[in-house]
């Protein structure tokens, strides 16, 4: 964790203009690494926020824009949220809504205002009141869709630079990530940046200490290995 010296004060991250003036990611102002390693404005990591006691919702100007919606245009809803769900996914999509002491990740899909359909990973952590009862769950959407890859395909700035010198750690970082939530490269990285700004530290120290402490939290029982193992040894999936 950040010492108190690199804590973001939130009130002071909502206040951070947000407009086309000055764009930002998730009130985030934007840095020129952020546009050369994105190849653009950043838009592809949003949060979110549901209320089990109130119902209520709150998601980022990320997550509006992935729906459709310009910044402030409209209150998210459960109603609205699941509208927006593919048919196919709306199911599974609502049981994620019940309350749970557990964190979960789905990966689904959504449909935007202009009838498009967009690959997403949603990430959330049970948040709970000074009693400790869950009152909430509090994470994240990640735009996977193809036709964002894409259009992330930019030429890379001289300020990436700044990063290469941590570049092993970086991709062993993202390379959990993608293991974990079926992430490409691209969005994995994304999420990466969006934890160092959020923290307010670097993204080189997110991925360190995401190597160091991640895998202590995978359950790694040797039954849990076996299928990797006869895999690693015989590059077949084994038998089901």
């Amino acid at each position: 964790m950040a010492d108190s010296t690199n804590q973001v004060d939130q009130t002071t991250v909502d206040r951070l203009p947000t407009d086309d003036d000055h764009p930002a990611t998730d009130g985030y102002a934007v840095r020129v690494l952020d546009k050369a390693l994105l190849g653009g404005e950043p838009h592809r990591v949003g949060r979110f926020e549901y209320r089990y006691d109130s119902g209520a919702w709150t998601w980022s100007d990320t997550v509006a824009l992935m729906h459709g919606y310009k910044p402030g245009e409209i209150e998210p809803t459960t109603e609205l949220v699941l509208s927006h769900k593919h048919p196919d996914d709306l199911a599974r999509v609502k049981g994620l809504l019940q309350q749970s002491v557990a964190p979960f990740s789905s990966r689904h899909r959504i449909r935007t205002t202009t009838g498009e359909i967009r690959d997403v990973v949603v990430v959330g952590d049970p948040v709970t009141d000074a009693d400790g009862r869950i009152v909430a769950t509090r994470g994240f959407y990640i735009d996977i869709t193809k036709s964002v890859h894409a259009d992330l395909q930019q030429s890379i700035s001289d300020q990436v630079q700044l990063i290469v010198s941590h570049r092993e750690v970086i991709d062993q970082a993202k390379g959990m990530l993608m293991l974990t939530y079926r992430l490409d490269a691209d969005a994995a990285f994304a999420v990466l940046k969006w934890r160092s700004q959020q923290l307010n530290i670097k993204l080189s120290t997110v991925a360190e200490k995401l190597v160091a402490e991640l895998p202590d939290l995978v359950n790694t029982h040797p039954a849990m290995r076996a299928p990797i193992d006869h895999y690693l040894l015989a590059l077949t999936p084994p038998q089901k």
